[in-house]
C-alpha cells in the first residue's frame, strides 16, 4: 500500500485502463494532436498544455460557462476554468459584447483609449489601492514590481517563500535546500546567472525565518502569494501576514501581494478582505475575463517614490513594460469583467457553491477513511494528500504524489468533469451549477471506489 492507501498494483490498473478508455472516446482529439505535432512539439502551441498526463491533448471545440466541449462532442463539467483565467466562466457575455465592439474601433494604437479612465476607477474601488498599470501577463506584473521596489529603496535583493509562484520571473526561481539555504529550483531551463545573490528564500508560515532575513538590511521586497496556491495549498496561520506586513514595515522592506490565484477569495482580492494595505497588489489571469491581461497597483507613497526615481534616472529604456499592455482591446475586456461581471452577486454564488463542493469531497474522503482533507480559500478548493492541513512549501511538496493525483484527474476527465492538471485544485465560477458540482461530487467518489476495489 501506499502512503495514501491505495495498492500500487490497483494504482496502475487503473491508469492503464483509463489510458485505454481515453484513446477510445476520443479520436478527434487524437487526429487534431497529430495534425499540430506536425510544426508544434507535443502537438501544443504552449508546453504546459502537455501537463495533463493524457495520452494525447484534449482538443477544445468551444467554452461556454463552466463548460468544455472537446472535439468528439463530450460536455465537461470545467473546474480548472484555464487555471483561473476564466475564473469567471468561459466567454462571459458582457465581456463578449465588449470586444466584438470594441474590435472594430482598433485594437492597439500603444496610446490610452476612453476606456482607461474607468478601468482606473474601478480599479481603485474594487482593490482599495490609488495607482495602477496594466501589463499583459501577472508575470511582467511581477517583474515590474520587483524593478521598481529596487529602485526605490536602493537594496538589491528580494524575498520569496518556499513552494511560491509567480509566473516567469527569473528572480523567483529560487527554493531552499535540505540545511535551509536558498538554492537555485530544480529543472530550470537555461538557467546560467546565480540568483541566490540577489533573491532570499525561507519558509512560509515561520515569522522568525522571515525577520531574520530582513534583518540583514538589504531586501528591498517580499513577494507573496497570501496562499501558497501553485503546490499542495497551504493557507497563512492566523496572524501570519499580518506579522509579516509588520516586519516588513520595520525593516524598511516593501511589500507585494500576488492575488493572481486567491482573487478567487472574495472581490477585491485576500488583501482586501483581510486589510493587508501591501505598498503593492498583482491580478493576473481573469481580470480581463480571459484575454490576456494583469494589473499592478500601489499606494501614494509608492507612486511618489516612482516619480521621484524617473527624476533622477537618464532618460532611456526602463526595462519594464512591453508594447501591446494597455492595448485597446483589453482595456475594453477589463473595464466589463470589472463593471458587470466580478461583481458581488458573482462572488456570493461562487463562494456558497464552493463550500458545497468542498464538503461533498470531504465526506466522500471520510466514507473511505482515507488520510486527506480539503483545504478551501474562496472559491477555491483542493484536496491534499494529507491528513492534516499543510504548514509550508516543503510539506506540500512532500504530500504530492503524482501517479495517484493523475490517476483521480484522467477517471474524472473520461466521465466529463475536469480539474485543474498540476494539482488536485478546484475552482467554481459564477457559470457552475450545483448539478455540476454533485457531478464532480459522484464521480470522484466513483473513483475512489475503483482505486479501493
Amino acid at each position: 500500500m501506499t502512503s495514501n492507501s491505495v495498492a500500487p498494483a490497483r494504482l496502475a490498473a487503473v491508469i492503464a485502463a483509463e489510458r485505454d478508455r481515453y484513446a477510445a472516446r476520443n479520436p478527434s482529439s487524437r487526429v487534431a494532436a497529430e495534425a499540430a505535432m506536425r510544426h508544434m512539439p507535443g502537438g501544443v502551441p504552449l508546453h504546459w498544455m502537455k501537463d495533463w498526463g493524457l495520452p494525447f491533448p484534449l482538443a477544445v471545440a468551444s467554452a461556454s460557462g463552466a463548460e468544455i466541449t472537446d472535439a468528439d462532442g463530450h460536455v465537461l463539467a470545467d473546474f480548472c476554468l484555464g487555471d483561473t483565467g476564466a475564473m469567471f466562466g468561459h466567454a462571459p457575455p458582457p465581456v463578449v459584447a465588449a470586444i466584438r465592439a470594441a474590435a472594430g474601433r482598433g485594437l492597439t494604437a500603444m496610446l490610452p483609449s476612453l476606456d482607461a479612465g474607468p478601468v482606473g476607477d474601478l480599479l481603485a474601488d474594487i482593490f482599495a489601492l490609488p495607482f495602477w498599470q496594466t501589463t499583459q501577463t501577472a508575470s511582467d506584473a511581477n517583474r515590474a514590481v520587483i524593478r521598481w521596489a529596487r529602485a526605490i529603496t536602493g537594496r538589491p535583493k528580494i524575498l520569496v517563500f518556499e513552494g511560491c509562484y509567480h509566473g516567469q520571473v527569473d528572480d523567483v526561481f529560487v527554493t531552499t535546500d535540505d540545511e535551509g539555504r536558498t538554492a537555485l529550483r530544480p529543472g530550470l531551463v537555461g538557467q546560467v546567472t546565480d540568483l541566490t545573490r540577489t533573491a532570499v528564500c525561507v519558509p512560509f508560515n515561520d515569522i522568525a525565518a522571515a525577520e531574520a532575513a530582513l534583518a540583514a538590511g538589504d531586501i528591498a521586497l517580499v513577494l507573496t502569494e497570501p496562499a501558497l496556491t501553485n503546490t499542495a495549498m497551504v493557507l497563512p496561520a492566523q496572524g501570519y501576514l499580518e506579522a509579516l506586513a509588520a516586519a516588513c514595515r520595520r525593516a524598511g522592506t516593501l511589500l507585494a501581494i500576488d492575488e493572481t490565484h486567491t482573487i478567487s477569495t472574495a472581490r477585491g482580492g485576500y488583501a482586501k478582505a483581510h486589510d493587508l494595505a501591501p505598498d503593492f497588489l498583482v491580478v493576473g489571469k481573469p481580470i480581463a475575463g480571459g484575454l490576456s491581461a494583469a494589473v499592478f497597483g500601489f499606494t501614494e507613497r509608492i507612486e511618489a517614490g516612482m516619480r521621484a526615481v524617473d527624476a533622477a534616472r537618464p532618460s532611456g529604456y526602463s526595462g519594464i513594460g512591453t508594447t501591446l499592455s494597455g492595448n485597446m482591446l483589453a482595456l475594453a475586456a477589463m473595464r466589463a469583467t470589472l463593471e458587470e461581471v466580478m461583481t458581488q452577486a458573482a462572488y456570493d454564488h461562487m463562494l456558497g457553491l464552493s463550500a458545497v463542493l468542498a464538503e461533498g469531497l470531504a465526506a466522500a474522503i471520510s466514507a473511505h477513511a482515507l488520510p486527506w482533507t480539503v483545504t478551501r480559500l474562496g472559491a477555491r478548493a483542493e484536496i491534499v494528500f494529507s491528513p492534516v492541513p499543510l504548514a509550508d512549501g516543503r510539506a506540500a511538496a512532500r504530500s504530492i504524489d503524482h501517479d495517484l493525483e493523475g490517476a483521480l484527474h484522467l477517471f474524472l476527465l473520461n466521465r466529463d468533469v475536469m480539474v485543474t492538471p498540476f494539482h488536485n485544485m478546484t475552482l467554481v465560477s459564477p457559470a457552475t451549477t450545483r448539478g455540476h458540482v454533485d457531478r464532480l461530487v459522484a464521480v470522484f467518489a466513483e473513483a475512489l471506489d475503483t482505486l479501493h476495489a
